[in-house]
Formats: structure tokens, C-alpha cells, sequence
């Protein structure tokens, strides 16, 4: 069945918005998305890699590589035609291996054949695209440092088995969960660009809403499907829009001065923070149609790039979202 339209998700506006900004500059780093069960996290990724236009990859390349030149040697590729594929989306299950993550030795070629050739795991399917990780809080912490590594370096090495193997590992990284059950390792926690808090609707007539999108778009798949694609395609096409605007983008030097105030005052380690508060702001100015980024993007856009690199403070009781706000009060004004 054809995912669930993203612009039929009902309310969730911060959680759309940082998905969003993610589509326009992949750079951003990715979405954590923490709150309670069942309010559309996971909806809302295959959504929004079902409205974004289709990728160009190498027929035969297991990594979505967009050119022959980029397809690892190790693939030997034979069907070098250019096919589009939809944008993946690939499921990191708790409780999978290493070897089902980072790929391994082909053990069917080497038992029947004699050749030792490598089979290619979650990342390579991932490439250009979203790797989503559902409780991701409750993720095992030998994958969590291997994940640590191919995101920040964009690539996938395994050194095992006798094999040596290198190819691209480029993708959107997505994690939900709950914060009751357990709390993110603080290393991946700064790998996400963006941190999102969900919660149920609390007003009846938005839980009749979402009930009933719903429901048309399981009984009445194709009619939901078709009275909602317009407002799919002006979305994608303000998406594509605002990634070929991002480069024309002004930023001005108070701009800059205004980013770096905010993480300072908020005391947050790196400069992790202020690039990607830079880059969310931008990329929400250019899916607004600026011609610059002003302040009040920086307002708006602080509170998903900073809330999740706070210090605890064990004299301030205040929530998160809270002492963002706070602190914009004061140094944004």
C-alpha cells in the first residue's frame, strides 16, 4: 500500500517542520524524534520519503550510487544503466548484528563457488536516503558506536573475514522512541542535527481528525490517496525549490553573531550546535522563500537544534524547550 500522505498528517507541526528542513540540506544530520507511542513518527518518514522525487542509481549497485565511478569495485557491477528508484527507507531493528548492519562475507558464494565476496548490509541500502531506528534510546551500544563512525565519516569500512571493504554511506538518520524507557547515549545524541518532542493530540476534534484520515486511507485507499496528492506535490516542489535557492542564501554577519550568542549562552559543547542551527535556519528560510536568513528563523529553528545538547543543570527544573526559550528572550529580544 502507497505510504500514508505527508500532508495529511494532522498537527505535529515542529516534528513535519524538522523532517522538512532535513529534505531541503541532508546536512542538517538527521531527526530524533522522542514522545509518546503511536502519534505518527514513524508515518511521517515513510511519508516524507514517498513525496520526495525519486533517486537516479546504477541498476546494479547495492549502494544507490548515482555513477558507475561511484559504485565500489567490489560490487562488480554489470547492469551500468541509470534506473530511478524510490528514496529508501531502510528499518534498523533492535536486537540486529553487526554483520546485518555493515555487511559480510557471502557465505552461499563461499560455500558453493569457493569466492569470497562480500554481501552488503543496512548502510549500503541506505545510502541517499533515511535510515530509520525505532527505540533507538534502547539500541544496543556496539551499534551505536558503529553508527557513531559511519556518521561521521559518510562511509562504511569493514575489515574482517579476510575482506576489505569500503563504500558510501551517506543517509538522513532518523531515531524515535520513548523517554520513559531509557535515555540515548550522549555520542549519538549529538549526532542528531534535530531533536523533536511528540505527544496525543489532547483536544477531541484532532483525535477525530487523525481518525479519520485514517481511516479513509485504509477503506477508501484511492480516492484519500488522489484528494490528497496536490498538496504532496506542492510540497515536494517547495522542497526542491528551497534546495536550489540554499546556495543564494545571504548570511549576514549579525546572523552569525546571533547563532553564536544563543549556543553560548546556553552553554553548549562544540561548535556542533551553532553550524547546525545555521544550517536549519537556512534551509527553513530558503523553504519559506527568503532572500536571507533573519532572526527569526534562528528563533524558530533553535529550539529542534538545541534543545537535546543542554548540560544538565541540576538548579534549573525547567524543561528543555523551556530554557531555549528562555535564553532567546534574553539574548534575541
Amino acid at each position: 500500500m502507497t505510504p500514508f500522505p505527508f500532508a495529511a498528517i494532522v498537527g505535529q507541526d515542529e516534528m513535519k517542520t524538522a523532517m522538512v528542513l532535513t529534505a531541503i540540506d541532508p546536512k542538517i544530520g538527521g531527526v530524533l524524534v522522542f514522545g509518546d507511542r503511536g502519534t505518527g513518527k514513524s508515518t511521517a518518514v515513510r511519508a516524507l520519503a514517498a513525496l520526495l522525487p525519486p533517486i537516479q542509481a546504477v541498476a546494479g549497485c547495492p549502494c544507490n550510487s548515482a555513477t558507475v565511478d561511484d559504485c565500489p569495485d567490489w560490487a562488480q557491477v554489470s547492469d551500468t544503466a541509470l534506473v530511478e528508484r524510490p528514496t529508501p527507507v531502510v528499518d534498523l531493528p533492535l536486537g540486529v548484528s553487526e554483520d546485518r548492519v555493515t555487511g559480510a562475507l557471502d557465505i552461499e558464494r563461499a560455500l558453493t563457488r569457493g569466492e569470497k565476496a562480500f554481501e552488503a548490509g543496512l548502510l549500503a541500502r541506505a545510502n541517499r536516503g533515511y535510515l530509520y531506528i525505532d527505540e533507538v534510546n534502547l539500541l544496543e551500544d556496539h551499534i551505536v558506536d558503529l553508527l557513531l563512525d559511519v556518521a561521521q565519516s559518510g562511509e562504511n569500512v569493514v575489515e574482517r573475514e579476510g575482506l576489505s571493504i569500503r563504500h558510501p554511506a551517506r543517509f538522513v538518520l532518523v531515531g524515535s522512541g520513548n523517554p520513559e524507557e531509557g535515555e540515548l547515549r550522549p555520542q549519538l545524541l549529538d549526532r542528531f542535527g534535530l531533536s523533536v518532542e511528540v505527544t496525543s493530540p489532547k483536544d477531541i476534534d484532532t483525535r477525530i481528525e487523525v481518525i479519520r484520515r485514517r481511516d479513509a486511507y485504509e477503506n477508501d485507499h484511492t480516492a484519500f490517496m488522489a484528494g490528497w496528492q496536490p498538496e504532496d506535490a506542492a510540497l515536494r516542489d517547495r522542497i526542491l525549490t528551497a534546495r536550489a535557492a540554499l546556495s543564494d542564501l545571504k548570511t549576514s554577519n549579525v546572523v552569525l553573531h546571533d547563532v553564536a550568542s544563543v549556543c553560548l549562552a546556553l552553554g553548549s559543547d562544540g561548535l556542533r550546535g551553532e553550524l547546525t542551527l545555521l544550517r536549519a535556519a537556512r534551509a527553513l528560510a530558503a523553504f519559506e522563500g527568503a532572500s536571507d536568513v533573519t532572526r527569526d528563523h534562528i528563533r524558530r529553528a533553535a529550539p529542534m537544534a538545541l534543545r537535546h545538547r543542554l548540560r544538565r543543570d541540576p538548579l534549573d527544573d525547567a524543561g528543555s524547550t523551556a530554557r531555549v526559550a528562555r535564553q532567546l528572550a534574553d539574548v534575541l529580544p
